[in-house]
């Protein structure tokens, strides 16, 4: 009988192909947007381990300065003196053929073994790799924009290297580098001798740190990850509502089936194990379905992911997607999880479904009905838990569980409050027309409430995420406005050239600004600390968020330091507090300024007081202030005089089209996320109207028998969506900047440490209002040809039906 009742079950589907297909599409969209994002990140995180087993940067103990300087090379001898196995590694970013790559030196005679440069063995010997002019090894890509630039040593390539990165001996790394003497880390050997010496003894400036299963660069794109996670997230459960829908109708149109199938003798248990075998079934085919997609729209979005990744983090990830096991069965995963949450209320109802329940459409109506109101209360709980928890906990994940209260709790008090709105109009309403539709409109509520739901939802992503991109936008554009203000940037290729251009310009400008800076490890971050000299164009430029009234005197003088607001949000040093730059040299903070879009933190003191503290400080840039109808002379100049390469030298606007360029590369996957999801939403309202659609010829057959012409009410079908449209689109407007507001104010803060001012962009709103109403409007026409169409034996049969 299992069969028998299994093949009844599939019989509604084939009777109504439309529903199935609603259910599969739902699904498979659901599953494909979170596939998608899951398989962005997990190709990330794999290029991540890719690239420390590439570097060897996780296989052993390292020794790093407690105070993050840089480690002096009289450290790294002094323990080699003393019998540590310990080798040296040299790593920093530098701008090579127009792009910054990290550069990684290290000593290939004690270093162990490294996959490029085991590769390159049995061509090279390690005279090749250690002696004069020495080796760079990088991918083929990187490795051809490189080869042959001025002062480049032979360029190898090899796929055994980190994107975005280039390997070499330790010695040519602090050439391009800048720093001579200098080191990032030791890394110890392996079966060390026994006997030694204590290393607190040797080198009490340093410390022992373990190796870790993630890799730096993992824990500081955390952050990224986890919106991306949640954006995924946001699009199944919009892509879920469309499953909910369909799976309740079709339960209430199968009522009297399953009735049948009960007093046939089908147990309950029975029942309700065939049909779980179907909802199993329908979510393995979306799922595969949903994994197809998200594989195509995961490998159109990567490049541009991996591009923002590079340039915001220095991550080493690559553009190209591989098919992995961790996300496809999470894909698969969640379709099945989707799939029974979305019938979990159908299976619920099933398991209570007396034998001679009366069946018909009024019941499913009347039934849902009542659940709004459990809704209704549902959703004040959640917003209000979320409250709670950002309130009683903090952090980025207190912030994303209170967007989720906020959001799916906003989705649950809806139908709600739509029905408020239309009730109170229904009261106020005068003819019997009017007072029709929107008795009709409150009574289609239950069985539009979920697409509803998702529109809401998309909607006020859309405005949320919009005016925070947005908003950033506008304050990054008049940020950098203020940043740069020198006319022309010099890159020399080393300190010794630096100096000679520096002499050479200082009667030919009005300015020359040395940028000069050495990397720290303070309070557990990185931080480029700048010295700077005492110029007016920092005191009129420079934009700072707080700062003593004497705030760049004091800097000047080298008494005080600057720090970005990354800084001071993560270790909670604001202007008064003190920060340990070496044991020894303790400044108090002046004054706090913005740095948008970079990751680490960074500070500003004085460039005598810097030099005093810190031996080699690379001298390699500048900033140029001149008169601009000036600029292109002088560049000219500098490329004749000094052999400079053509990206040696950069003008203003140049280096503000980068920067903008790759601001809308970083976001380019939140506005393709935003797209797919309100594409989702307007194909719920669609499939809800169209799968209701027999349930609505019970209720327009008597009014067209009583004079309304179909043209009439069509016109009508369509005036009722958009206007359930536009109100939900009102809703999601404060929703929208709510979200927002959340996004810059507790988001951003925890997961890139800067806040940014909300600016509120009411043209795109109107625009989002408009697309709302059309995407309605498109999906009733399709739904309401169908009563034009409709012959009236078709319309005069309802009277002869039980409904």
């Amino acid at each position: 009988m299992t069969g028998a009742a299994l093949h009844t079950l599939l019989s509604h589907w084939r009777r109504h192909p439309l529903q199935l297909f609603t259910l599969l599409a739902g699904l498979a969209l659901a599953t494909a947007l979170w596939s998608a994002v899951q398989a962005i990140n997990a190709q990330a995180r794999a290029s991540y381990a890719q690239a420390a087993a590439q570097i060897g940067a996780n296989a052993m103990d390292r020794l790093e300065p407690a105070d993050g300087a840089m480690i002096p090379l009289d450290t790294y001898v002094a323990l080699r003196r003393a019998g540590w196995l310990v080798t040296p590694v040299l790593e920093g970013r530098a701008r090579l053929g127009g792009e910054k790559l990290t550069v990684i030196g290290v000593d290939p005679v004690t270093h162990p073994s490294l996959p490029a440069l085991d590769d390159a063995a049995g061509a090279l010997s390690p005279a090749d790799l250690i002696g004069p002019p020495g080796r760079v090894f990088a991918r083929p890509d990187t490795a051809r924009r490189i080869a042959g630039l001025p002062g480049m040593p032979p360029v190898i390539a090899s796929d055994e290297v980190p994107p975005g990165a280039v390997l070499t001996d330790i010695a040519v790394a602090e050439r391009l580098l800048g720093q001579r003497g200098q080191l990032s880390r030791l890394l110890l050997l392996p079966d060390q001798p026994r006997g030694l010496r204590r290393l607190a003894e040797i080198a009490p400036e340093l410390e022992r740190v373990a190796p870790t299963a993630r890799s730096e660069i993992a824990r500081l794109t955390d952050s990224f990850h986890l919106n991306l996670t949640a954006f995924g997230l946001l699009s199944f459960a919009v892509g879920l509502f469309i499953v909910h829908g369909t799976v309740g109708l079709a339960f209430e149109q199968r009522r009297q089936m399953f009735r049948t199938l009960r007093a046939l003798g089908l147990p309950m248990r029975r029942l309700i194990a065939v049909t779980l075998a179907e909802i199993a079934g329908a979510a393995l085919l979306a799922g595969l379905a949903g994994l197809a997609l998200g594989y195509l729209v995961a490998a159109a979005l990567l490049p541009d992911v991996a591009a923002t990744l590079r340039g915001l983090y220095g991550a080493p990830v690559d553009g190209g997607l591989s098919l992995r096991p961790a996300w496809v069965l999470s894909g698969l995963g969640m379709a099945f999880v989707g799939a029974f949450i979305a019938g979990g209320q159908a299976l619920w109802r099933l398991r209570s479904l007396p034998i001679l329940a009366a069946p018909g459409a009024r019941t499913w109506a009347v039934g849902a009905a009542r659940n709004a109101r459990l809704q209704a209360t549902v959703g004040a709980a959640l917003i209000l838990a979320g409250w709670l928890v950002l309130a009683l906990a903090g952090g980025l994940i207190a912030g994303f569980v209170f967007l989720a209260g906020l959001l799916l709790g906003s989705a649950l008090l809806l139908p709600a409050a739509l029905g408020l709105v239309v009730g109170g109009a229904e009261r106020l309403a005068r003819g019997p027309v009017t007072e029709w539709v929107w008795a009709d409109m409150r009574a289609q509520l239950p069985g539009l409430s979920l697409a509803l739901m998702a529109l809401l939802l998309a909607l006020a992503a859309n405005i949320g995420v919009g005016t925070m991109v947005k908003s950033f936008r506008l304050t990054f554009t008049g940020w950098l406005d203020q940043r740069l203000v020198s006319e022309l940037y010099v890159t020399a290729r080393d300190d010794a050239q630096g100096a000679e251009i520096a002499a050479w310009l200082a009667p030919r400008v009005d300015a020359v600004l040395p940028i000069r800076s050495v990397e720290r490890r303070i309070s557990g971050m990185p931080v480029f600390v700048y010295g700077i000299i005492d110029h007016p164009t920092y005191r009129a430029h420079w934009p700072l968020l707080q700062a003593d009234p004497d705030a760049w005197d004091r800097v000047a003088r080298g008494e005080a330091v600057l720090v970005s607001e990354q800084f001071a949000r993560r270790t909670g040093r604001w202007t008064g507090a003190t920060v340990a730059l070496a044991p020894d040299w303790r400044l108090p903070v002046a004054g706090v300024y913005s740095d948008y879009g970079n990751p680490t933190g960074q500070m500003i003191l004085s460039l005598p007081a810097l030099l005093a503290h810190v031996g080699a400080v690379p001298n390699r840039r500048f900033g140029i202030r001149i008169a601009p109808d000036r600029v292109p002379g002088l560049a000219e100049a500098l490329r004749r005089r000094f052999d400079l390469p053509e990206d040696a030298i950069v003008d203003q606007a140049e280096i503000k089209a980068r920067s903008l360029a790759i601001f809308d590369k970083t976001f380019f996957i939140t506005g393709a996320l935003n797209a797919l999801t309100l594409g989702v939403a307007g194909f719920a309202i669609l499939t809800s109207l169209l799968t209701l659609w027999s349930r609505r010829l019970p209720q327009l057959a008597p009014v067209w028998a009583l004079g309304l012409t179909r043209a009439r009410l069509m016109r009508l079908e369509v005036a009722r969506s958009a206007a359930l449209a536009g109100l939900t689109a009102v809703v999601a407007l404060p929703l929208g900047l709510v979200l927002a507001w959340a996004l810059l104010a507790i988001i951003n803060v925890e997961a890139f440490g800067w806040r940014l001012p909300m600016h509120l962009f009411p043209i795109d709103w109107l625009r989002l209002a408009v697309l709302a109403l059309v995407a309605a409007s498109v999906a009733a026409v399709i739904s309401a040809r169908r009563l034009v169409r409709a012959s009236p034996s078709t319309l005069l049969a309802v009277f002869s039906n039980e409904r």
